[in-house]
């Protein structure tokens, strides 16, 4: 916590951050921390070294508590979506799965100009999560949604911009310092009605988001535990292709 700004980085570089069911409940208390720490303005989510997050651990993707109704993926879902102050997203690389999915639960999301991401929830034999079948095709457009939670079209930072998921592009080395002047700016404005405004922001959709979550959770964890999960996850640690042939 820094002039008002509390900062979570999520910090696994040499697995590109990918997040294991700890780390989900490590940011979900983090962010229950910052909800309740007044002196608290804005949070900053952030990954360490060049990526943003990677997405779900594959090889976590095994503990049972993902098919769990408080799994702590949904957890961390239901503290970020009910946030009520501001979080801005800097994206410092690959972002993948979830680490794009967070993404539109971020109130500013600026985008390093070498970042690249994805969301190849299909080709892993799972649905989309976090409410981004809603959201997606609201924010970007039902066509650029398909391509994207449906094809796994990777897109780059320029893209991300297009598609309204980011505010702007910047330099690498630029974007937390710019970042963190963007949030402190909300250390100088009157905190509850930044609350109050950035709950008008989100109440219309508020119920339909939290339904989203729930409907896309309920389809995730039966395909987790399919067949066409456990080959499409087996292939990439086995690297190989996948055989789907056999499935229907």
């Amino acid at each position: 916590v820094d002039q008002g700004v509390a900062t979570l980085t999520i910090d696994r570089p040499e697995k590109k951050n990918a997040l294991t069911a700890a780390m989900y409940e490590a940011l979900a208390a983090g962010l229950k921390q910052a909800a309740e720490d007044r002196s608290i303005r804005a949070v900053i989510i952030t990954g360490a070294g060049n990526a943003f997050t990677a997405g779900n651990d594959l090889k976590d993707f095994g503990d049972p508590r993902f098919i769990q109704p408080d799994s702590p993926v949904l957890t961390f879902m239901q503290a970020l979506a009910g946030f009520d102050k501001p979080v801005i997203a800097a994206v410092n690389g690959l972002a993948v799965g979830i680490g794009v999915t967070m993404l539109l639960h971020c109130d500013l999301v600026y985008v390093a100009d070498n970042s690249r991401s994805s969301t190849p929830f299909a080709a892993l034999g799972l649905v989309p999560e976090f409410a981004s079948t809603l959201l997606l095709p609201m924010i970007a457009g039902r066509v650029r949604a398909t391509e994207a939670l449906l094809l796994g079209k990777p897109f780059l930072a320029a893209e991300a911009v297009v598609m309204g998921i980011a505010n702007a592009v910047l330099p690498a080395a630029e974007l937390m310092p710019h970042v963190q002047l963007v949030a402190r700016k909300f250390a100088t404005l009157p905190p509850g009605s930044v609350r109050e405004s950035k709950w008008l922001l989100k109440q219309a959709l508020g119920p339909a988001v939290q339904e989203a979550i729930l409907r896309e959770a309920a389809q995730f964890a039966p395909r987790l535990a399919g067949g066409e999960a456990r080959e499409a996850i087996a292939a990439i640690l086995e690297k190989r292709a996948p055989d789907f042939s056999k499935l229907s």
